[in-house]
C-alpha cells in the first residue's frame, strides 16, 4: 500500500464530501483559472510538446493547446444550463407525483491518459470532471515526461491537491493507483491495458469510460474525388507522425483507383512535407526506440511504394505506404500507430462489409464517395464509435458530437456537454403531494386490476 496516494485520496474524497466543489460558480472559476495557466504558459507547453514528439507549433496548438482551451470556454459558456434539474414528464398513474431529473458529480475520479497527445487527452476530460463537480487525480504518461513537467507546473498553480493532484510514474505507481478505490475513472490509452484497468475497477464495481483504439478503415470508392481524398488522408494519416488514435489504419481503395490514389497521395506527401521530411519542421517524431523496432518490423511484408526510410537516432520513419497487402499480414493483425499505410484493393462494396463484420468494431471508418446512396448503406451496415464521409478526423473537432469507441474501442464517450454527463450521476427524482392519496395501489387489491390496465395499454 501507497500510504502517501491513499492520504491523497483520503484527502480528496474529505474536500469533496465538504460540497467545496458542488458550487457551479466554484467550478466555472476553477475553469476560468486553467483556462488563464494554460496561456500563460504556452510557451512551455509548445517547447515541450517538441521535445516529447517534434510537434510543430501549428499542430501543438491545433491538436493540443487550441482544443483544450476551447473546451474550457464551451463548458464555462453552457455549465449553468447543464447544471439545471430537468423536469420530466409523469405518467398519469403516478399523479400527484413531480418527476425531475438532476445531475450530482460521482465524487473522486481518476483519469489516466497517454503519451501521443500528452496535453489534451489528460486536460479535455479533467475539464469534464471539474465541470461536474468532481475531485481528480491525473496520471500523465511517463512516455512523454516534457510534457507531463508542464502539466504539473499548471495544475499545481491553479489548484490544491485535495481537489485536482497529478500523479507521476511506470507501472508500479498504476498499478498503485488502481489498487485505490476511486468513484469513476477515465482512460485513453491501449485496449490490452483498458482490460486491465477494467478488470481493477471490477473489485470496486467503479464507473468507467475506456477510450481505445483499433484499426480505423478508411475506403476509397470508385467515384471519390481522388485528390481531395489523397490530401485528406495524407493529413490525418500522418498528424503527429501516425500516432492519433483516429488516424486511418489502413485504406481499402477500389480496384480501378487504387493506382491514381496512391500515386496522388505520394505527391501529397511532398507538398505537405517536402522530399525530406525528416528535415520539414511539420513533421513529427516516434515516440521512444520500443515504438520504432515495433514499427520497422512491419515494413517487411508487402510492396514498399512510398517512403520506408528510418533513422534510428532520431526516432524517424518516413511518411511510408505500402501496396499489394493481405489481410493475413501482420500490420493488418494490430493497431499500427505510426507513419505506415497499408493498402488492400476491394472490387464490391459488399467485400469490404463482409471483412469488417468480421474484425473488432474501429473507433473510427472514414470513406470517401460521391454517392449519398453508398454512404447511407455503408453507415447501416457497419458500427464503428464515428465517422466521416469525405473526411477523416474532423468529427473529433466538433464538441457538439459525442467522441469515443464500441466494442473493442472501448466505451462511453466525452466532449463538450457528452464530458459533463460523463462525470455525472443522472439522479431520477420523484416528488409527491401528500394532500392527495390514491388508494388503488394499496392492498387489498380485489379487482383493482382491470381498472389497472387501462393505465398500460
Amino acid at each position: 500500500m501507497n500510504l502517501k496516494l491513499t492520504s491523497l485520496i483520503s484527502d480528496q474524497r474529505s474536500y469533496f464530501l465538504s460540497q467545496a466543489t458542488k458550487s457551479v460558480s466554484m467550478r466555472k472559476l476553477a475553469l476560468k483559472r486553467l483556462a488563464d495557466a494554460i496561456r500563460t504558459h504556452e510557451r512551455l507547453l509548445f517547447d515541450a510538446l517538441y521535445a516529447d514528439l517534434h510537434k510543430s507549433e501549428f499542430e501543438a496548438y491545433s491538436t493540443e493547446i487550441g482544443i483544450v482551451l476551447a473546451e474550457i470556454s464551451t463548458h464555462i459558456r453552457h455549465l449553468s444550463g447543464w447544471a439545471k434539474p430537468q423536469n420530466a414528464s409523469t405518467p398519469v398513474f403516478m399523479f400527484p407525483s413531480r418527476s425531475k431529473l438532476i445531475h450530482e458529480p460521482y465524487g473522486v475520479v481518476l483519469i489516466v491518459s497517454p503519451w501521443n497527445y500528452p496535453f489534451q487527452l489528460v486536460m479535455s476530460p479533467l475539464i469534464g470532471a471539474i465541470s461536474a463537480g468532481n475531485c481528480a487525480v491525473i496520471k500523465p504518461s511517463p512516455q512523454a515526461p516534457a510534457t507531463a513537467a508542464v502539466i504539473e507546473i499548471i495544475i499545481s498553480e491553479v489548484f490544491d491537491a485535495q481537489y485536482v493532484a497529478v500523479v507521476h510514474g511506470e507501472k508500479e505507481v498504476m498499478n498503485e493507483l488502481l489498487n485505490e478505490r476511486f468513484d469513476y475513472i477515465f482512460f485513453t490509452g491501449s485496449s490490452s491495458f483498458g482490460k486491465q484497468i477494467m478488470a481493477s475497477a471490477a473489485r470496486w464495481l467503479t464507473p468507467m469510460t475506456l477510450e481505445l483504439g483499433g484499426k480505423s478503415p478508411c475506403i476509397v470508392d470508385e467515384d471519390a474525388d481522388i485528390e481531395v481524398a489523397a490530401r485528406r488522408i495524407v493529413w490525418g494519416k500522418f498528424l503527429n507522425a501516425g500516432q492519433t488514435c483516429v488516424a486511418p489504419d489502413y485504406i481499402f481503395a477500389h480496384k480501378h483507383i487504387k493506382d491514381r490514389l496512391i500515386h496522388q497521395m505520394k505527391v501529397e506527401i511532398g507538398n505537405m512535407f517536402g522530399a525530406n521530411p525528416q528535415h520539414s519542421p511539420d513533421y513529427g517524431c516516434i515516440i521512444n526506440e520500443a515504438a520504432m523496432t515495433r514499427l520497422i518490423s512491419f515494413i517487411n511484408q508487402g510492396n514498399v511504394v512510398v517512403g520506408g526510410q528510418f533513422d534510428l537516432k532520431d526516432n524517424y520513419i518516413a511518411p511510408t505506404i505500402i501496396d499489394d497487402v493481405q489481410p493475413d499480414f501482420r500490420i493488418m493483425q494490430e493497431e499500427i500507430f505510426g507513419p505506415i499505410l497499408p493498402v488492400m484493393i476491394f472490387e464490391n462494396r459488399s467485400e469490404v462489409v463482409d471483412y469488417l463484420k468480421h474484425t473488432e468494431k474501429p473507433l473510427a471508418l472514414y470513406y470517401f464517395t460521391q454517392s449519398q446512396k453508398n454512404a447511407q448503406a455503408m453507415l447501416s451496415q457497419t458500427s464503428s464509435g464515428g465517422v466521416c464521409i469525405n473526411d477523416v478526423i474532423m468529427h473529433v473537432a466538433n464538441d457538439k458530437l459525442p467522441f469515443g469507441g464500441v466494442g473493442n474501442s472501448g466505451f462511453g464517450n466525452y466532449h463538450g456537454k457528452y464530458s459533463f454527463l460523463t462525470f455525472s450521476h443522472s439522479r431520477a427524482v420523484i416528488s409527491t403531494s401528500t394532500f392527495i392519496d390514491i388508494k388503488m395501489r394499496y392492498a387489498p387489491f380485489n379487482d383493482k386490476i382491470k381498472w389497472l390496465k387501462r393505465f398500460f395499454n
